[in-house]
């Protein structure tokens, strides 16, 4: 009787065998069978060869598939090993060697966040009651006490509407004989306009910095009990836009000045692109509000493209981190080479740092090319299922240059430290890498069309580019800066799905490079957007003042009243 909880034989083992193999096999079959045989034989196993090497290329894509579907799991060479060992059911995984400890458990009642994160929340001091300093020890009667100690912290979080609000109830008194009618007096302090600045910070926050649709929070305001329409909330903001266009000329013009500029893109929909009775509706009466930044850079048509794009690029200038946004039918190596127009003359040409696409590097662009090398080793992970040690190889060599660089980073490294610093560490590891690389290629040991082979192919395509880190100061490994930027448009498409004009995006990217500039210098941006809304005409006099690294000490200086 057929046992069917058995697995057929063929299925239990599985065979690896080279290309050279194969021909070999081949060789000696060919004298035991006829040449009609032998043709038939060879054109079944190279039919069984294609197959092989096209299911391994589904696999990735699959992978892939699920990565989009269920989140895309770490890419950690301790987790990719990890997986390999239990697939192959051999071996202790690197957890149980050692290679990566879990975290160590937190003590009891230990929060996430120390009081020193909560630099937002109102600090109230609360005092020791009768007892003050230089006061009799209440407890042993001889000492007195003295303020030595660090204050007791407790935090205590409150919730409240993103928008709040207030209703004034004016007393009103009429005469009864003349009717004359007398009314109190507005409150000291409140404003003449219905939203105040801090209101227009918060919904541009909630919508382009956290990704919250308008409709969204309509709906939460309304069970609020504070109404807030959508469409009220896009007139703020695009009037609000309007008064901060300053601020981001004047970060796109710092940000020509950047010694490594990261770029890329991602794609987004406009619904006015492409008609034209949405654009002429755009032009009738909605269009003003961020018009004065197309004098920086303008995302305008792009040689008839049919595709809109936001691109992402990051400007290293120094310490300071500089994020932009630019959303329409151009490119991001096409609105690199529209920033760079105001790069200074007398600096050289800067990095580059994008991934291998063309469309990131326009051949007008003078800049020393740096690829990403993040995605070079993204394409061995994909296919590290299918060749375990020859992935596993590369993935060390790049985790121990990830390592070098890091210890650069922590122990603070000048540019030219870093450089010399990677060349005694990385620069023999990569070379191993190169040479290795050629021989799999040269030695015929890898098959080229596989998807290791085109692993492969990729590194060695653009070598150059992805070891300029080993060539020039300063080069970075990865693009992953100007990825991660780019999540604020990823996140906007995957909420709102689309702006609905022009005008529309690009107050979106106004607001989003305010934001993220804003983040990656660890700088409040709500509290920065309030603050350049309240100095409007001292931000359009020195826009450089107002940047968000400086405009504290512009407050302080006296230029402007702090707010709270």
């Amino acid at each position: 009787m057929e046992d069917r909880g058995k697995k057929p034989a063929a299925a239990q083992h599985r065979v690896e065998l080279s290309r050279k193999d194969l021909e070999a096999i081949l060789e000696h079959a060919k004298a035991a069978l006829s040449e009609e045989e032998f043709a038939t034989l060879k054109g079944a196993l190279e039919t069984l060869e294609f197959l092989t090497r096209e299911l391994e290329k589904k696999s990735v894509s699959v992978q892939r598939l699920k990565q989009m579907l269920f989140g895309a799991t770490t890419e950690t060479t301790a987790k990719v090993i990890q997986k390999i060992l239990e697939r192959a059911g051999t071996g202790p995984t690197p957890a149980a060697e050692g290679t990566e400890a879990g975290p160590a458990d937190k003590p009891r009642g230990h929060g996430r966040n120390g009081a020193d994160a909560y630099g937002g929340a109102r600090r109230v001091r609360v005092p020791l009651g009768s007892l003050r300093a230089g006061d009799a020890c209440p407890s042993c009667a001889k000492g007195r006490v003295y303020a030595s100690c660090e204050p007791g912290l407790i935090v205590r979080l409150t919730g409240q509407a993103p928008i709040g609000g207030a209703v004034y109830e004016l007393e009103k008194l009429r005469c009864s004989l003349c009717g004359e009618v007398f009314s109190a007096e507005t409150p000291e302090g409140v404003g003449e306009e219905k939203y105040d600045a801090e209101s227009a910070a918060m919904i541009g926050l909630l919508k382009y910095g956290v990704g919250l649709p308008f409709h969204r929070l309509e709906g939460l305001q309304e069970g609020l009990g504070i109404p807030l329409p959508a469409a009220t909330q896009w007139e703020i903001v695009a009037q609000t836009a309007g008064l901060l266009t300053a601020a981001l000329r004047e970060m796109i013009r710092l940000a020509a000045q950047g010694e490594v500029l990261y770029n890329d893109d991602t794609t987004m929909k406009v619904l006015a692109l492409g008609s034209v009775a949405a654009e002429e509706a755009e032009a009738a009466g909605v269009a003003s509000a961020v018009q004065t930044a197309e004098a920086a850079v303008s995302p305008g048509e792009a040689g008839g493209r049919a595709g809109v794009f936001t691109s992402g690029i990051v400007s290293k200038a120094g310490d300071r981190e500089i994020a932009l946004f630019f959303t329409g039918r151009k490119h991001a190596g096409e609105n690199l080479l529209d920033l760079l127009q105001q790069r200074s003359s007398e600096l050289g040409p800067p990095i580059q740092m994008c991934d291998a696409l063309s469309r990131n590097m326009p051949e007008e662009l003078q800049t020393l090319l740096a690829n990403c090398l993040a995605h070079g080793r993204r394409r061995f992970v994909d296919v590290a299922g299918s060749f375990p040690e020859e992935c596993l190889q590369v993935l060390k060599i790049l985790k121990d240059v990830y390592g070098t660089d890091a210890i650069a980073r922590d122990r603070r490294m000048s540019p030219e430290q870093r450089l010399h610093f990677h060349q005694a560490q990385s620069g023999p590891r990569m070379a191993d890498l190169e040479a290795w690389m050629a021989a799999q290629i040269e030695q015929r040991k890898v098959e080229p069309n596989s998807s290791l082979g085109e692993a492969i192919a990729y590194m060695r395509n653009h070598w150059k580019e992805l070891t300029l880190f080993l060539r020039v100061p300063g080069a970075p490994l990865d693009n992953n800066l100007c990825e991660r930027a780019l999540k604020k448009a990823i996140l906007h498409r995957k909420n709102a799905y689309f702006y609905k004009t022009q005008n529309g995006a690009r107050v979106g990217d106004l607001f989003m490079s305010l934001i993220h500039t804003c983040e990656l210098n660890g700088a409040n941006p709500f509290r920065y957007l309030t603050e350049l809304q309240k100095h409007a005409r001292e931000l359009a006099a020195t826009p450089a003042d107002w940047m968000p690294w400086n405009y504290l000490r512009t407050l302080e200086s006296g230029q402007g009243r702090p707010s709270g």
